[in-house]
C-alpha cells in the first residue's frame, strides 16, 4: 500500500546566472530589476534581488496548465482553457449555477472543484452574482530571494543598432536606441509547500467532493508540474537572458500525518540541520515525517518521481 501524503515542503538554495526573471519597473530607458529589503537572525538589514512568489506561481500554474490539456482525466473550465487570469469566474455554465438561489456556498466549492483541476489546487475567489467564496491555494511559493553576500547585481548597456544614418523624431520604435537592462547572479533561497491534503477537499464542507482516483490524478499532475517550474524557470527577458541554472541544493520534507512539513527558510545558514531536527522531534512524538536531501537539480527531479510513482494523496475517499 502507498504512503499517503499530507503535506510537502521544498527548501533549499538555487544558483540562477545571468537572469533578469522580474523586474519593478521601466523609467524611460532604464529597466529596474526587482529588489527587497530582509533581516538576518541578528537583525541586521540586507537589499537583495529576487523573484516573487507570484511570478513563482504563475510558472508552476502555467506548466500545471500544459499537463491537464495533455489529460483528459485533469478537466478544466472555460477560463482556464485559455489560461485567462479569472478562471472559473468567466465560465458560462458555471455562473448559471451561481443564479441559482438553492446553492449554497458548500454546492458552489463542490461545482468548483469537479469542473477544474486550477481552480481546485491554485486557488480561486467567486464572486460571480453576489456571491463570495473563496478557494484557498493548495500551493504557497514565498518569494525566490537572494542571500545576502551571495548575488551581485549590474546594468547592462544595450543599443539597438539602425544602418541609417538620421532618424526623424516620429515616436516611432524606429532608428538606434540606448537602454539599459539588469541582469543578476546568485544563490537565491526557495521556499515552497504544498498542501496535499487539500487536492478536492471542500473546506467549507469539510469533505472531498472527488474520489480516489481522480484526487490521485491531480496529485500526480501537481507533483510534475513543480518538478517542472524548477528545471524550466520560466520569466520575464528569457528570449536573450535564459538563466544558466548551476547549483540546486535542499531538502524535500513530507509529512504522513496531520502535521505540516516542516519548513524552513535557506536564508538560515543551518536550515536543513534545523528541519532534521523538527522532524526528529515531530516523529518522536508518534508523527510520521520524512526528509530527502538533495545535492542537484537532478536528485530533485528523482525525488519528485519516487513521489509520483510510490505515494498517494492523504485522505483521498474510495467510491
Amino acid at each position: 500500500m502507498s504512503k499517503e501524503v499530507y503535506s510537502i515542503s521544498i527548501n533549499g538554495k538555487v544558483g540562477l546566472n545571468l537572469h533578469d526573471l522580474n523586474n519593478e519597473k521601466s523609467e524611460g530607458n532604464q529597466l529596474t530589476t526587482r529588489n527587497v529589503t530582509i533581516t538576518d537572525g541578528a537583525g541586521k538589514l540586507a537589499t537583495v534581488n529576487a523573484v516573487s512568489g507570484d511570478m513563482l506561481k504563475h510558472i508552476q500554474s502555467s506548466h500545471l496548465y500544459k499537463t491537464a490539456k495533455e489529460n483528459e482525466d485533469l478537466p478544466l473550465c472555460q477560463g482556464c482553457e485559455k489560461f485567462d487570469a479569472n478562471r472559473i469566474t468567466i465560465d458560462d455554465d458555471f455562473d448559471e449555477f451561481t443564479k441559482d438561489s438553492d446553492n449554497t456556498k458548500t454546492d458552489i466549492v463542490d461545482e468548483m472543484l469537479s469542473r477544474c483541476v486550477l481552480d481546485d489546487m491554485e486557488g480561486i475567489l467567486v464572486t460571480n452574482n453576489k456571491k463570495n467564496v473563496g478557494r484557498d491555494s493548495t500551493v504557497e511559493f514565498g518569494w525566490l530571494v537572494a542571500i545576502p553576500e551571495e548575488f551581485n547585481s549590474e546594468n547592462l548597456f544595450h543599443v539597438k543598432y539602425s544602418d541609417l544614418e538620421k532618424s526623424e523624431g516620429s515616436g516611432k520604435n524606429e532608428g538606434q536606441n540606448i537602454f539599459y537592462r539588469p541582469v543578476n547572479s546568485g544563490q537565491y533561497a526557495v521556499v515552497n509547500n504544498l498542501e496535499i491534503s487539500r487536492i478536492g477537499y471542500n473546506d467549507i464542507s469539510k469533505e472531498y467532493a472527488l474520489d480516489k482516483e481522480d484526487i490521485e490524478t491531480r496529485y500526480k499532475a501537481l507533483l510534475k508540474s513543480i518538478m517542472l517550474t524548477y528545471y524550466s524557470p520560466e520569466g520575464a527577458m528569457r528570449n536573450t537572458q535564459a538563466p544558466h541554472m548551476t547549483s540546486f541544493e535542499g531538502v524535500v520534507s513530507i509529512s504522513y500525518s496531520s502535521v505540516p512539513a516542516p519548513t524552513v527558510s535557506a536564508l538560515n545558514p543551518d536550515y536543513s540541520q534545523q528541519i532534521e531536527s523538527i522532524t526528529e522531534t515531530l516523529n518522536g512524538i508518534g508523527e510520521k515525517v520524512e526528509l530527502k536531501e538533495f545535492e542537484s537539480i537532478a536528485e530533485f527531479c528523482n525525488i519528485i518521481k519516487e513521489l509520483i510513482d510510490n505515494t498517494a494523496p492523504y485522505g483521498a475517499k474510495e467510491e
